[in-house]
């Protein structure tokens, strides 16, 4: 089953909204052994909308198209895919009542224009719009399906899962199956050069990395039509890449280094604070998002000023006036004093951000101090990028912090 992904909006195209909706179907896709071989963004321009749905006619098996359905002037999909095929629209009254529905529950004022929500291709199957007001349209022309669907990802997100998804995975009898690796402490060049002889030569399974900083997922992907012939295609490579990296790896989803730590901090009960200078908040606030983790983090500090460290953390000035705001020094004072300010199991402290070469240590220095148990650790490391790169990094090296006590 060959399947094209064409999303419409000019908004897409100027930037101004990012597509999230194309990576959205594209994974529900590849989950059912449906392969997406094209994906187009278009704006709202009927012509080149018509040019771009002929060519996915003609090499397609499913298109699904995004976008364009709701009442204003320059919602123009449904009209032009309903002109291509000579469909003319007739309102749909169950979709009427649906839409007045909608307006009456929020008691909205509804104007004449959303009516043309409700106008469907004359012999094709609207979807039902359970999250807003535009209903999707099912078209089945020989042996081309074609799946019109709301622009607004929540509307799209649900209307795919429920409506679109089943029908598709019933025609299919390909299986995907995929197994991942997330690592940390590696970069990619060097884990991608750990597993070259796996990757030369792949046909079934494939093997793919991702980076995002401070982590890398390997991703390890499998098809057939057994899943017990698919496991076994990759027991192999999951045995080698285990053997190859060993506690680097994290997870065997792609999970965050976050989600793993909260989850260690969670299941061991151990209590955490961090005193934060480098990151600006990151690293607690990525925590904090996290389910179930104000059961055990207990105290974040975001301390860029050295007055501030000196008034909350008990910090001597002369230490900072001495060997910086960014030196381990000031590091593990900040980390001991949090111990006992806070009594949590673990405190971590994340200094400034070195922003020039000075004493042998390059710009991007950071220095992060834990202190458990009544000792303390500090870890230096040095960051490529721009201050906000270098800040999630030293976040992510955080997380990884956790995890290395935990384990």
């Amino acid at each position: 089953m060959d399947c094209e992904i064409i999303c419409v909006g000019t908004e897409l195209l100027t930037g101004e909204t990012l597509n999230t909706n194309a990576q959205y179907i594209s994974g529900k896709l590849s989950r059912i052994g449906a392969a997406v071989h094209y994906q187009t963004t278009i704006g709202d321009n009927p012509e080149r909308l018509k040019a771009c749905f002929d060519i996915a006619a003609h090499r397609s098996d499913v298109i699904i198209v995004t976008g364009g359905l709701g009442p204003t002037q320059d919602d123009l999909t449904k009209k032009t895919i309903s002109d291509y095929f000579g469909m003319p629209l007739v309102r749909d009254q169950r979709q009427v009542e649906n839409l007045k529905a909608h307006f009456d529950r929020y008691n909205y004022t509804m104007t004449e224009n959303n009516f043309r929500q409700c106008d469907i291709p004359e012999g094709a199957k609207a979807i039902d719009n359970t999250r807003g007001t535009a209903p999707g349209i099912y078209i089945k022309k020989d042996d081309l399906q074609v799946f019109m669907l709301p622009g607004p990802p929540e509307e799209m997100k649900t209307m795919l899962d429920l409506s679109v998804i089943p029908v598709l995975k019933k025609q299919t009898r390909q299986l995907v199956l995929s197994r991942f690796f997330n690592i940390c402490d590696l970069g990619e060049s060097m884990v991608e050069e750990s597993i070259l002889d796996l990757v030369d030569g792949q046909t079934n399974p494939t093997i793919a990395t991702y980076a995002k900083p401070g982590e890398v997922l390997i991703r390890v992907t499998a098809n057939g039509t057994d899943p017990d012939e698919i496991n076994r295609l990759l027991d192999p490579y999951t045995e080698e890449i285990e053997k190859r990296f060993g506690r680097h790896i994290f997870a065997h989803s792609s999970e965050p280094l976050s989600q793993t730590a909260a989850a260690l901090l969670i299941k061991k009960g151990m209590t955490l604070a961090i005193a934060d200078s480098g990151t600006g908040g990151i690293a607690g606030s990525v925590l904090s998002a996290i389910d179930d983790i104000a059961k055990v983090y207990k105290l974040g500090l975001t301390v860029e000023d050295d007055q501030m460290k000196v008034k909350f953390l008990d910090v001597d000035p002369a230490l900072i006036e001495d060997k910086g705001a960014d030196s381990a020094e000031t590091a593990a004072a900040m980390a001991e004093n949090l111990a006992r300010i806070s009594d949590c199991d673990i405190n971590i402290a994340v200094s400034d951000i070195r922003e020039e070469k000075e004493d042998g240590q390059p710009a991007g220095t950071v220095n992060i101090s834990v202190c458990a148990g009544g000792k303390t650790k500090t870890l230096t490391s040095k960051f490529k990028g721009s201050r906000r790169m270098v800040q999630t990094r030293a976040a992510v090296k955080v997380f990884g912090l956790i995890r290395e006590i935990l384990l």
